[in-house]
């Protein structure tokens, strides 16, 4: 543990994820940016060896046997490293032996940063495209609805059994709920209304909604980090974000399967090009079908949707909620599980 404490004061405050091996190949220290990386505490991981830690671990194996053969650092640029229970991440490691007990430093990077920069730049672009495209079409759907309700009304004068009149409320009753829609689509965007608030009250209203539309061969389990502090956020607009995620996640599975509400703290974390000491993070999982490939580039577009009878505008909107929050919204499919992680920032 001398090794650590040496390295200690150097490694807590690097955006670089490290991770100190004994010559044993256990854990012995991971510093700040390898808990946020990936996703999981220091206390559950040192003194366990690195092989039971991760999966698919042959590539990382080799890079360490390769850096102890020749006392030199050792560079693994396509790492594949799986992470019970967040799936994969790629990778690129340097492994380095240190002059103490074939000790090893282990340094991760991820290959895709300059391509999650990319994605939230787009993010914004799109974002600011979807209102835009939500505007006009409410805009257009407005118009004929006057139409609608006004020969609706029309017809109940005519009708001579009173019984038929109730047809025609139901017209007018849903074109004016429409028309409601409608206004508030094409009304300015207004601000979040900020206050304080615990995320896991968020999460348990969204787990009691989603429970009482699937009571049945639906389970909705809860994997929460207790401890996290207070954040800064709409609570509405929250709500409705993590209710498009869960809804979404149930009617994919048709109402049958397992969906995982995750909670964790993540460090020194970069959203919207603002560096963040602390955020949180919000996960929700499940095992259904998962995305389809050809969606998985305009899943957060207006009108998309890989349901026949999905509108999809539910994740447009949470896109727009988490942005207003200046956070992040991403997913993670395949086939048996699918992860949309939400990060938004604690200031």
């Amino acid at each position: 543990m001398l090794m650590a404490n040496t390295f200690l004061p150097t490694l807590e405050h690097l955006a670089t994820a490290v991770i100190l091996l004994d010559g044993e190949s256990h854990i012995a220290y991971l510093n700040p940016a390898a808990e946020n990386l990936f996703a999981l505490s220091s206390k559950s991981l040192i003194g366990h060896p690195v092989q039971h830690v991760f999966t698919h671990t042959e590539q990382l194996v080799a890079a360490m046997q390769h850096a102890l053969t020749n006392n030199a650092s050792y560079i693994e640029h396509d790492l594949m490293l799986g992470i019970p229970p967040h799936g994969k991440l790629h990778l690129r490691c340097t492994a380095t032996p240190l002059q103490l007990n074939n000790h090893l430093l282990l340094e991760f990077h991820t290959i895709d940063r300059p391509l999650k920069l990319a994605r939230e730049e787009q993010m914004l672009d799109q974002t600011q495209a979807n209102r835009l495209l939500l505007r006009n079409l409410a805009h257009e759907i407005k118009n004929p609805l006057g139409g609608i309700r006004g020969a609706a009304q029309l017809l109940e004068h005519e009708l001579e059994k009173p019984s038929l009149r109730e047809y025609t409320q139901v017209v007018i009753q849903e074109t004016d709920r429409l028309v409601s829609l409608m206004e508030k689509l094409l009304t300015p965007q207004h601000k979040p209304n900020f206050s304080s608030l615990n995320i896991h009250e968020v999460l348990e209203r969204v787990r009691s909604v989603v429970q009482a539309e699937f009571p049945e061969n639906m389970s909705i389990q809860r994997d929460y980090d207790i401890s996290l502090p207070v954040l800064m956020g709409d609570k509405e607009q929250l709500i409705q974000t993590i209710l498009n995620l869960v809804r979404n996640a149930a009617q994919s599975m048709q109402g049958q399967g397992k969906i995982v509400l995750r909670t964790r703290i993540s460090r020194q974390v970069t959203l919207m090009k603002k560096r963040h000491r602390l955020a949180v993070m919000i996960q929700v999982i499940d095992d259904g079908p998962g995305i389809p490939l050809h969606l998985h580039d305009k899943i957060f577009y207006p009108l998309v949707s890989g349901r026949d009878n999905g509108h999809g505008l539910g994740l447009s909107l949470a896109q727009d909620f988490v942005s207003q929050h200046e956070g992040s919204i991403e997913f993670d499919s395949e086939p048996g599980r699918t992860c949309f992680t939400v990060m938004l920032p604690l200031k």
